[in-house]
This record gives structure tokens, sequence and C-alpha cells, in this order.
């Protein structure tokens, strides 16, 4: 356990120091070429600067570098090829609006890494149920996985700072819960993420500066999954996530099919006349997290954003129970 701490200290200031220094200037390059959309809850015509996931990419790979310098483990291979592949998609998806089946295939073939390097466990562990043996059906989780922490959180990408606000507290709770069950290495590989989300959130927060796009959003929620997959802490990581979860089964659930949601006519928001956010009439219009929240009154941009971010705190907090759960009952 000694002999983590320098490599933990190390790759969190890369992380952190890589995503602050570089987001500026990368936010004047994106200007410059005209790479900006529209902040559609804004009154004024805004432009943000887009996609972000090219900073956040390079911090997580600069990080994991001096990890894998330290500790030499196949499992920080395996975690960065498949968030590395994810960005690639996402950045894909950034320059052109790709069907609503492009994402999630490809992250299934981004997930080939982690089964190719063999840094996975096929026991799924449940809290005071203890392990479940499932090796063939194993190799199918992990296909899925990956596009559905991914997809998971794009879909939450919708006001300033959320992406990288809600992913600053679901990976430290994981970190939290990694260093629990004792898995000591994946919970040091796990923590550049919340450095890397945290330096990012800076910048993405309202009024925000630069958008993530799916390059960011993508490459943030692959690693969570690879991280999850690669430290046997599949539930745990669920648990963690549930806010996002919810976000997106209510989608799908609504709109009854997979789509790319800037393909989607209906939207679940509409703005009041001094430009708060409410709940949309349109019954076409699918149902999100963020429409439920509305459900009770219009709201700021910056009240849903800490709305959510509460469910994410409450969502991490039942994690670290999920967690203490194992180590009592492994």
């Amino acid at each position: 356990m000694i002999e983590l701490i320098l490599p933990a200290i190390v790759s969190c200031i890369v992380a952190f120091f890589v995503v602050f220094t570089m987001t500026p200037p990368l936010i004047k390059f994106l200007e410059k070429r005209n790479l900006a959309v529209k902040d559609m809850n804004k009154k004024e015509d805004v432009m943000v600067a887009r996609p972000g996931g090219i900073s956040i990419i390079v911090g997580i790979i600069a990080s994991e570098i001096v990890l894998y310098a330290f500790l030499q483990l196949n499992e920080i291979l395996a975690i960065t090829i498949t968030t590395f592949t994810a960005f690639l998609i996402g950045y894909v998806d950034d320059r052109k609006v790709m069907g609503g089946w492009f994402k999630p295939v490809a992250l299934a073939i981004a997930a080939i890494p982690i089964i190719v390097f063999g840094v996975y466990d096929s026991d799924l562990a449940f809290p005071i149920f203890g392990t479940v043996q499932i090796p063939a059906l194993y190799l199918g989780l992990i296909i899925f996985m990956i596009p559905i922490t991914g997809n998971t959180i794009n879909s939450i990408d919708v006001l300033n700072g959320v992406a990288s606000g809600f992913m600053v507290i679901a990976s430290f709770s994981l970190s939290v819960c990694l260093f629990m069950v004792q898995n000591y290495e994946i919970a040091i590989v796990s923590l550049p993420l919340g450095f890397v989300s945290l330096a990012f959130y800076k910048y993405h927060k309202i009024p925000s500066k630069i958008f993530p796009g799916d390059s960011g959003a993508l490459t943030l929620g692959a690693m969570y999954g690879a991280i999850a997959i690669v430290g046997g802490v599949e539930i745990i990581a669920a648990v963690a996530l549930l806010p996002a979860v919810i976000n997106s089964f209510l989608f799908l659930s609504s709109v009854k099919r997979i789509v790319e949601h800037r393909q989607v006519k209906g939207t679940p928001v509409e703005h009041t006349d001094d430009f708060k956010l409410k709940a949309t009439d349109d019954k076409t219009a699918p149902v999100t997290l963020v429409r439920l929240i509305l459900a009770g009154g219009p709201l700021t941009e910056k009240q849903v954003g800490f709305a959510i971010f509460k469910l994410a705190i409450f969502s991490g907090i039942l994690a670290i129970i999920t967690a203490f759960l194992m180590g009592v009952y492994p």
C-alpha cells in the first residue's frame, strides 16, 4: 500500500494540471476555427467551444502513462486503450452526427481490449449475497457495459457543468469503494478520472466556456465502465451512477428505440419568459431526469444542475454503503 502513494500523487497531479492548463488554449483553438455550438439554455446568443474531449483524453493518457511506468499493469493498458477508442468514437460523432446505432456498436468493440488482456474476473460480486460465477455470460456483460456507461454519461450531458461535475462525484465515490474492498492498485488507477473531471469542470461549469462533446462524455463514461469491470466492482459502480442510469432508462423507454439524442424532434424542456427551465407539455417529447426534476415547477439551469449533483452524492453514499456490505459479507 505504501509503495502506491507516490504513483498515486504524481498521476493525480499530472491528470489535473494537464487538463487545467491545456483547456484554455484548446478553447481559443476551437473558437478560431468556428468549432462552437449555441448554448440553448442562454437567453443571449452564446456560442461555446466544442469538443473538449481532446484535453480530457490527453490528461487521462498522460496520467495513466505515469501509472504504467510505476506499476507495469496490463489493467492500465486495457483501460487506457478502451478509453482512447471511446474518445475516437465520440470525436467522429462530434464532427458528423451518426445514426443511433453507431455509438452502442462501436463502444462494444471498444470493450474488446479488456477481454484480450484478460483483466477481468468473471465472478460478479453482490452485497450480502456474495459472488455469482458466470464465466460465459460475463463476456457479454463486458461488451454491454462499456456502451451503457459511455452513453449514460453522454445522455446526461445536457446542462452546463453537469457531465463533468457528475463524474467528479461518481468517480471519486468509485475510488473510495475500491479502497474499501481492498483493490488498492485499481483504486489508484481510478483516481485520475476524478481529477481530470474536476479540472475540466472549472471550464465546463456555468457559464460554460467549453462543452465536452460526445468525445469527452464517452471518454469519461467508458473509462468509468472499464475501471468497474477491471476492479470487479460492477454493482457498486452501477449504484454510484444511478441518476444517470435512470435518465437513460427514462429516455429509452419513452422514445422506444435507440436514437441519437440530437435527432429527437420533441424537446423535454422549454423556457419561461425569464429563461428559467420548465418541463414541456409536449406528450411526444422524451421523458428525462431533468424533465422529472422540473415537474415541480420552473428552475434555473444552476438549480437543476445542483439537484442532479445532490442525487449523485446520495448515490455515491449508497455505493459506499454497498462496498461496506461487501466487506462485511464477502
